[in-house]
């Protein structure tokens, strides 16, 4: 997909969010627990890929960028008899 294909699908999925949001005050109560529980799956998934992403950079790299050499796993071998 080039970027402005993608461009334009973002633009009409937020024309659309924004549609949505101008019509949930007349809408159902089913339709808006069902919007919230959607909201609340996104916010889900973005707070833990931020939570995974910022575990990840922590490990690998010390607070001031240089990596910490001292976390590297080391090979078990087997003793040679």
């Amino acid at each position: 997909m080039s970027s402005e294909g993608f461009l334009k699908e973002m633009q009409t999925i937020g024309e659309k969010f924004l549609l949505k949001l101008q019509k949930l005050p007349k809408a159902d109560p089913v339709e808006i627990v069902s919007f919230c529980v959607v909201l609340l799956f996104i916010a889900t998934v973005l707070v833990l890929m931020i939570i995974a992403c910022s575990c990840c950079c922590y490990s690998c790299c010390s607070c001031d960028g240089h990596p910490d050499h001292r976390r590297r796993k080391t090979q078990v071998r087997p003793i040679a008899h």
